[in-house]
C-alpha cells in the first residue's frame, strides 16, 4: 500500500510517501525551491519523495490531501456574510482566487501531477482529501509509540476547527469534539505575533523567545477582554478586538487602545511593553493548554498524550505540560504545523480510508528521528562542492570528529551537513550550525554574525541523552526540540545585584550558568536529547567533544539565514558558509576551512546575503 501526501495551498507545502504504513520519506517545498514557507504545489517534494521510495506516480495507490478545499470555502462564506457588511474589502479581494484555483482544488492537483508525470498519468479514482485537524491528529497518533492515546490538536483554523479532541486506539482515531473558527488559540497568539510587530504564520517563535525579558502583566487584561477560558480549557474570543474575520490585518483599533499603545513596526524598537505583552500572552496560552489537558485526562481517563498543530510547536507550553506530569508521557509530532499534514493525510488513509492494521512502533517512535529528507553520498557531495568551487579536505570518520569538536572547543562556529534532511521546522543534527556553549558571548555572536537575525532570540542545546538529567531538569527522551526544561541549580551561575536589577535585552548580556549560550534570560532551555540509535554520527560528536571538554552540550541552530530555510544541497550549505561568518564546515566527511576559500567567492556570496 503506496500512498503519497500533500499539504499546499496556504503555507508550508510538502509532501510525504507511506509504504505499508511505514514513513519513507517527507519533506517541505521550501527546502527545494529557497523560497521560505513555500505554499505552492509540492511539485520537488514529491519528486524526492518518489525518488526516495524508487517508485513513479502510477505506482502510487492513493494521493491523500490534508484538507478539504469545499469545506474551507464553506467557513470562509458564512464569515463572510455573519459579518457583512463588514470585510467587503477582504471578501472581494478572496474571491477571485478560489473561484479561479482554490475552489476546484480537486482538478487542480491532477492536473499538476499529470503534469510531473508527463507520462498519461491518470489521477482519477486515487485522490483522497482528508480534514485539517484529522490530519493532525493523524500525524500525532500513528507515529507515537501509544497503542492508545489521547489526541490534542490546536492551531490556526483547518476547515472550520480550532482545536480538537480525538482518541486513538489501534489503527483508528475518532474525533471527539472540536472548538470552531473563529475561537482559536492559535489565531489569539497570531494576533499577539502581528500587534509586537512580527510577521504571522513565522514570527511566533520570535515572540515565545521574547516573553522571558517581560513580566506578564496583562494576563488579567487578556483573560478579561479578549479571551473568556473556562475550566475545562474550552475558550471563547471577543471578536470585537480582532480584524481577521473581516479586515486584512490580526487586529484593529479597539485592541490598540486596550492595551494602549498601536500594533508595534516590524522596524521600531522592541520595548518592555513588548516584552511584557509576550510574557503575558505566553502565560495566557500556557494556562489553556494545561487545562484542556486537565480535562482530557479527567474525561477519557488515558495516561498517554499526542499533541499536533502548529500551537504545539511551542515548546515552553509543551515543557510545562510535561512538567506537571498530567499524562504519564507524551508525543509531539516533530513537524506539528501544515507541513506534517501531509504525513497526516497518508497516514489516515492507510490506516482509517483502506483500514490497514497496525503496529506500534519499537523504540521512540516512527519518525526515525525525523531523518526523512534527502541525502547525499561522499562521491557526489565532492562532485557539488569542487564544482561550487570550494576547497576541501576529505577525512576518515575518526579524523573528521577529532577536527570538528577541536574546532568547536575553540570557539569556531561550525556548519554541520550529514545524512538525511530534517522533516519540520527544526534542525536536529543533520542541517545544523554547532557551537561551543560555554562560551558567553556565542548566542550574540551567532545572532548577530551567523544568523542575521534578532539579538534576543535564544539558542538550543543538544545533549547526549545519557547525559541530560545532569544537565538539565528534565528527565525525559526530547529528541525533536520540543521541550522546554530549566538549566539544573547546581549548573546555575548566581547573579550580583546588579546583574538582577537589568531588564528586558539588557539581561542578555549576563552568563546565567556553565552553558549560558544556551541558556535563556529565565534559565530556560530547549533541549534536544541525542540518541546513538537515530543519529549515531552526532551522538559520536557530541561524546568526542565531552571527551575534549567535559561538556556532554553543544549549540544547536538550524543552518540557515533569516529569510532563507534551511540547507538542503551540499551547494546551500557551501553557500550559507561563504555568506556568513561561519568558520568551518562540515559536508559528509569533506571539512572546509573558511582562511582556505577563495577571497573573492566569499565577497560574492556576503553580497548575495545582503541584498537578500
Amino acid at each position: 500500500m503506496r500512498i503519497l501526501g500533500l499539504s499546499a495551498f496556504y503555507h508550508d507545502s510538502a509532501a510525504a510517501l507511506v509504504v505499508d504504513g511505514r514513513v519513507v520519506a517527507a519533506a517541505q517545498e521550501e527546502r527545494f525551491t529557497r523560497k521560505k514557507h513555500d505554499s505552492g504545489f509540492p511539485a520537488q517534494a514529491i519528486a524526492y519523495c518518489l525518488a526516495e521510495g524508487g517508485l513513479t506516480l502510477d505506482d502510487i495507490d492513493h494521493v491523500a490531501f490534508y484538507d478539504k478545499p469545499f469545506l474551507k470555502f464553506e467557513r470562509l462564506l458564512e464569515t463572510y456574510v455573519a459579518f457583512a457588511p463588514r470585510g467587503f474589502r477582504s471578501f472581494r479581494m478572496a474571491m477571485p482566487v478560489w473561484l479561479r484555483e482554490k475552489l476546484f482544488q480537486k482538478d487542480l492537483i491532477g492536473r499538476e501531477l499529470k503534469d510531473i508525470a508527463a507520462n498519461g498519468f491518470d489521477p482519477s479514482g486515487k485522490l483522497l482529501f482528508s480534514e485539517h485537524h484529522l490530519s493532525h491528529a493523524a500525524s500525532a497518533f500513528y507515529p507515537s509509540p501509544f497503542d492508545e492515546a489521547a489526541v490534542l490538536t490546536m492551531d490556526g483554523v483547518g476547515e472550520w476547527a480550532t482545536t480538537s479532541v480525538a482518541h486513538g486506539r489501534g489503527n483508528r482515531l475518532e474525533v471527539l469534539k472540536e472548538i470552531h473558527f473563529p475561537h482559536s488559540l492559535g489565531l489569539l497568539y497570531s494576533a499577539f505575533t502581528y500587534y509586537t510587530g512580527f510577521k504571522v504564520n513565522s514570527g511566533e517563535y520570535k515572540l515565545m523567545g521574547l516573553a522571558p525579558y517581560g513580566e506578564p502583566r496583562y494576563v488579567q487584561r487578556i483573560l478579561d477582554h479578549l479571551i473568556d477560558v473556562k475550566p475545562d480549557g474550552s475558550f471563547r474570543l471577543d471578536q470585537r478586538y480582532f480584524d481577521y474575520c473581516t479586515g486584512l490585518t490580526m487586529t484593529n483599533d479597539r485592541f490598540a487602545r486596550l492595551f494602549g499603545q498601536p500594533a508595534r513596526r516590524p522596524e521600531d524598537l522592541l520595548t518592555p511593553f513588548h516584552m511584557d505583552v509576550a510574557a503575558s500572552i505566553q502565560a495566557v496560552t500556557e494556562e489553556v493548554v494545561l487545562r484542556l489537558a486537565r480535562s482530557l485526562r479527567r474525561e477519557l481517563g488515558l495516561p498517554h498524550l499526542c499533541l499536533a498543530g502548529g500551537v504545539a510547536l511551542n515548546c515552553v507550553a509543551n515543557g510545562k505540560l510535561v512538567e506537571e506530569g498530567i499524562f504519564e508521557r507524551v508525543w509531539i509530532q516533530p513537524a506539528s504545523g501544515d507541513a506534517g499534514g501531509a504525513l497526516g493525510a497518508a497516514l489516515a488513509a492507510h490506516y482509517l480510508d483502506r483500514e490497514q492494521p497496525r503496529r506500534v512502533p519499537n523504540g521512540l517512535d516512527a519518525m526515525d528521528g525525523a531523518y526523512l529528507g534527502p541525502t547525499y553520498g561522499t562521491a557526489e557531495v565532492e562532485r557539488r562542492l569542487t564544482a561550487a568551487g570550494a576547497r576541501f579536505e576529505v577525512l576518515d570518520d575518526e579524523a573528521l570528529l577529532d577536527a570538528t569538536a577541536e574546532a568547536l572547543a575553540d570557539g569556531r562556529a561550525v556548519g554541520w551537513m550529514q545524512g538525511r534532511m530534517e522533516f519540520g521546522p527544526r534542525a536536529l543534527g543533520n542541517r545544523s550550525i554547532l557551537a561551543d556553549p560555554r562560551s558567553p558571548a556565542m548566542q550574540r555572536t551567532l545572532n548577530l554574525r551567523v544568523k542575521y537575525r534578532e539579538s534576543f532570540r535564544p539558542f538550543a542545546p543538544s545533549v547526549l541523552r545519557e547525559d541530560v538529567v545532569d544537565w538539565f531538569a528534565l528527565n525525559t527522551d526530547s529528541p525533536y526540540m520540543l521541550l522546554t526544561a530549566g538549566v539544573r541549580p547546581d549548573r546555575r551561575r548566581e547573579m550580583t545585584a546588579d546583574e538582577r536589577s537589568l531588564f528586558g535585552i539588557d539581561k542578555l548580556n549576563v552568563p546565567r550558568s556553565e552553558i549560558p549560550a544556551v541558556t535563556h534570560v529565565d534559565y530556560s532551555a530547549r533541549v534536544q536529547t541525542v540518541h546513538r540509535e537515530t543519529n549515531p554520527r552526532y551522538h559520536a560528536l557530541l561524546s568526542r567533544f565531552k571527551q575534549r571538554t567535559g561538556c556532554p552540550v553543544l549549540v544547536n541552530t538550524s543552518f540557515n539565514v533569516r529569510g532563507e530555510p534551511i540547507v538542503c544541497t551540499p551547494e546551500d550549505a557551501f553557500r550559507c558558509f561563504m555568506g556568513t561568518e561561519i568558520e568551518v564546515l562540515v559536508v559528509g566527511n569533506c571539512l572546509l576551512r573558511k582562511e582556505a576559500q577563495d577571497p573573492g567567492l566569499a565577497g560574492d556570496y556576503k553580497d548575495a546575503f545582503e541584498l537578500d
